[in-house]
């Protein structure tokens, strides 16, 4: 019998992180863990408001399989009875942990991969004034890929900021959903001239339509418009790259399928996270193997980490040991 058992944990963010949807101090995350034998497998999931999701919701919908699970329920299973989301998230990814550790293999040989090896992940700087974000910029000039948060009237002044603090490093910008078509088009001719390489949701999910055979200067990739393979075929001719989270594809499970049908439509792939422990990214560095672009950087972001935890030497994250998961 599989026993399931669920927490909540608070971790502090080292600061404050801002984007065009507000600010926080704290990462709220949510563990799951199964139970077998002599066997534990842990998944970790960030509930997100903007997608409906609560603390509260998300560990009741968790802890409503709690009987399936002792009866059960499998890996298989778990993807119809949740939908996509967080609470799926966590157990999936607690399902794989565990088919790991009593197999004694790692997950990525279970999914079929090849053994996964170091990337470099974006480091993001938070939304604030073109000045702040100039010394951010300063501070990590030496990281070879940063991410700037967007989203209000001096955001070419910031990315021109970033770039002089920052004067070797690529750019990517995410504007959370804060843009309209116009803005687009009106900036993105000089976020090319300023070396910008990816613009990352910049129009609401649901009114993207205005990027549809728009000229692109500066690729665009899906955020919150792509959530699994059900949301690709809508993306056809708006967006350049896909961005994949497994707390909107709802696990591992769905993530390395949704990759695999993304690259298949000829889309680019970012493999991107919320503000969450080693825990959370563990998994992901196994979907963002072989990516255009990894931003898994949100272990950097707190001020502490779960231990054990994945490994950083600057940008470059390495792939996890299977004490963390896998």
């Amino acid at each position: 019998m599989t026993l399931l058992e669920v927490s909540v944990e608070a971790w502090p963010v080292r600061g404050t992180f801002t984007i065009s949807r507000g600010s926080r101090t704290v990462a709220t995350v949510i563990v799951a863990r199964l139970m077998k034998d002599d066997a534990e497998g842990r998944g970790e999931c960030v509930p997100y408001a903007r997608y409906g999701e609560s603390v509260e919701g998300v560990k009741a919908q968790i802890e409503g399989l709690t009987d399936r699970i002792a009866d059960g329920l499998d890996r298989k299973g778990l993807q119809d009875a949740l939908p996509a989301g967080a609470a799926r998230n966590a157990l999936d990814c607690a399902f794989w942990d565990l088919e790991a550790k009593q197999a004694g293999k790692r997950a990525w040989e279970l999914a079929g991969c090849s053994e996964p090896v170091a990337l470099t992940s974006a480091y993001t700087l938070s939304l604030d004034t073109p000045d702040a974000m100039q010394q951010a910029a300063r501070d990590n000039a030496s990281r070879p890929l940063l991410k700037l948060k967007l989203a209000g009237p001096d955001d070419l002044d910031r990315v021109r900021a970033v770039r002089e603090g920052a004067p070797h490093s690529d750019l990517i910008v995410d504007a959370n959903e804060g843009w309209t078509g116009e803005t687009y088009v009106a900036l993105a001719p000089d976020l090319a001239d300023l070396g910008v390489k990816m613009i990352e949701q910049p129009l609401p999910a649901g009114d993207d339509h205005a990027l549809e055979g728009l000229e692109r200067p500066v690729p665009v990739c899906a955020d919150e418009s792509c959530h699994d393979r059900a949301s690709l075929e809508g993306l056809k001719d708006r967006y350049d790259l896909v961005n994949i989270k497994l707390d909107k594809t709802g696990g591992l499970t769905e993530a390395l399928a949704l990759k695999s049908e993304a690259e298949k439509m000829g889309f680019g792939v970012m493999v991107g996270c919320m503000l969450g422990t080693s825990l959370s990214m563990a998994p992901a560095h196994l979907v963002a193997q072989g990516v255009q672009v990894v931003d898994l950087d949100g272990p950097l972001l707190l001020a502490e980490d779960r231990k054990p935890s994945i490994r950083f030497k600057g940008s470059l994250i390495q792939p996890p040991e299977a004490e963390l998961w896998g």
